[in-house]
């Protein structure tokens, strides 16, 4: 039995044309001579003593004690980090802005296919797949990009219908989600690799297998380590946030208290009844634009000063300082721009392309998973045709500087199907759709296009970068 034979037989389901199970087998037909066919699924990990030498255990003493705890139950530390998470997306708006503005970056142009071979029957299968599951869709995509910076962790669940095709990416709850892994750090079952747990009664909601289940993990411990869970983006910058927060509100309780200008009134040799009849007086018309104070006895009004340092936040900005450090965002991006000279601002926007880029391969890697279940679920090996599932925008980019990076790589002598990828277009599709319209509007379709004549100038760009001419090759 194959992987695809077995994966049918997990869901109830058998290839149309293949004999019954109960058959006998010296009733089917001689195969030839071939390997035997690999009997685990994508992402399995062979057993010890099933032809590998791997020993020992892959995590560390501390977590292999949560591992002991975590098979009864959630990561319940975890849970209290995302909850906090949360809590700081809902009340602070720069949090919010964080999450939003990477999520939004990430899946910035959409998801796409890179294949070199036109007509290949992977572009049917992979414009039914994104339709059935909604990777068109724009929400669906920053749901699951901002699931993956709260939470640290993308648990998918991949849903079959009748059919046997992947009918849905169904994102879950992380602080829900249990790994069944051993003290080695494997899966102890892959058929049951996780499970859902109900937080309130303590019970098992459902069991998935490996192949059912996929979780991204953001910065896990140790990737080989299947217990390690990821961690939220923001989880390290909890305790400055709450140091931040708490002396914002302190700053504004000064300025409310010691800014105001204020009177001191002296009215020497006054009884308590005296006194209290000016206060009355005073009190009386203190919103007037003026205010005269007419005094019977020896006495002064002198104003003071309200609290001159108020303009000391030194403190305030170094928490600010820490708290964006360990975000991906710089702090000149989230409009806090006093003192940044513009040099340093374009090395920081460089480097939070870079974390982009990586956060763009990961949720790619995990959509790229499903697609290949699909593949198998239909009989087409993953591995004979060459594809990648990659964003179609893969840095942050204006257009214009899209095109002109995909210019110089032009002048520079690469292959024109490379030059589409690199701007995120199928290099398969753009020569189809080129075949047909010098079929169909190309006036002239005996004599050949001269390609573009691109020349660059370096130095004499924008902000130093190399400058770019097209000229018509006629």
């Amino acid at each position: 039995m194959g992987v695809i034979d077995s994966l049918l037989a997990r869901v109830g389901l058998q290839r149309r044309g293949e004999p019954e199970p109960t058959a006998n087998p010296a009733t089917l037909p001689a195969k030839p001579d071939t390997p035997p066919a690999d009997k685990t699924l994508p992402g399995e990990t062979a057993s010890t003593g099933a032809g590998t030498t791997e020993t020992g255990r892959r995590g560390t003493p501390e977590s292999q004690l949560k591992t002991i705890y975590r098979q009864l139950t959630v990561d319940y530390e975890l849970r209290a980090i995302i909850n906090d998470i949360r809590l700081m997306d809902r009340q602070d708006g720069r949090v919010k802005r964080i999450h939003n503005r990477v999520a939004r970056d990430v899946t910035r142009g959409g998801l796409v296919m890179l294949n070199a071979t036109p007509g290949s029957q992977l572009q049917a299968q992979w414009a039914a797949y994104i339709r059935r599951l909604e990777l068109n869709n724009p929400q669906k995509l920053k749901s699951d990009a901002r699931g993956l910076l709260m939470e640290g962790n993308l648990p998918i669940q991949w849903v079959l219908d009748s059919a046997a095709n992947v009918a849905a990416a169904v994102r879950m709850p992380t602080e829900t989600i249990r790994p069944n892994v051993g003290l080695n750090g494997r899966f102890t079952d892959p058929a049951r690799a996780y499970t859902q747990m109900d937080l309130q009664a303590g019970t098992e909601l459902a069991s998935f297998p490996l192949w059912q289940m996929t979780v991204a993990r953001l910065d896990p411990d140790n990737h080989d380590d299947m217990a390690a869970l990821g961690r939220p983006f923001l989880d390290a910058s909890r305790e400055i946030w709450r140091k931040l927060r708490m002396t914002d509100t302190d700053l504004v309780v000064r300025r409310r208290h010691r800014a105001p200008l204020r009177l001191s009134h002296v009215l020497e040799g006054a009884t308590e009844t005296e006194l209290q009849t000016y206060q009355t007086r005073v009190e009386a018309n203190k919103d007037l634009i003026t205010t005269d104070f007419y005094l019977n006895k020896k006495g002064s009004v002198t104003a003071v000063q309200g609290d001159a340092n108020l303009g000391d936040i030194e403190d305030v900005l170094y928490l600010l300082d820490s708290f964006f450090a360990g975000t991906p965002l710089p702090k000149g991006m989230m409009g806090y721009t006093d003192g940044m000279a513009r040099d340093i601002l374009e090395d920081l926007k460089r480097d939070y392309f870079d974390e982009v880029d990586q956060l763009q391969d990961m949720l790619a890697l995990a959509y790229e998973f499903g697609f290949r279940l699909q593949l198998l679920l239909r009989g087409i090996n993953p591995d004979a045709e060459p594809f990648t599932i990659t964003f179609a925008e893969r840095r942050t980019e204006t257009l214009t500087q899209t095109t002109d990076r995909a210019l110089k790589l032009q002048a520079l002598g690469l292959p024109k199907s490379m030059v589409w990828e690199e701007i995120g277009y199928n290099a398969a599709e753009v020569e189809a759709r080129r075949q047909s319209d010098a079929k169909h509007y190309d006036p002239y379709p005996s004599e050949p296009n001269a390609p573009p004549a691109v020349k660059i100038t370096p130095g004499n760009g924008r902000k130093g970068e190399s400058a770019t001419s097209v000229s018509n090759g006629h």
